[in-house]
């Protein structure tokens, strides 16, 4: 299994609506913060994040979160 990229040091900070996402766990989507399909062949699989009311997300940028989907600080350890 390839190593996780880390897309940006930062969270993707987003208003989201109620709705299935994918979020990217590889750091190679271009289309962060969600899945466009770039982890083929990597062994990293997106994460389904259900989302069941619109509200503020702080999507993890790292990709290192213990958090999942969901950025909890750990970039500023990187």
């Amino acid at each position: 299994m390839e190593e996780r990229r880390i897309a940006q040091k930062a969270p993707y900070v987003q208003d989201t609506e109620p709705g299935t996402y994918f979020w990217c766990a590889c750091g190679r989507s271009n289309n962060q913060p969600f899945c466009d399909g770039s982890h083929k062949g990597t062994g990293i699989t997106p994460l389904k994040v259900e989302i069941a009311e619109k509200k503020k997300v702080a999507w993890c940028g790292c990709k290192h979160s213990s958090k999942g989907a969901f950025c909890d600080g750990t970039h500023n350890k990187l």
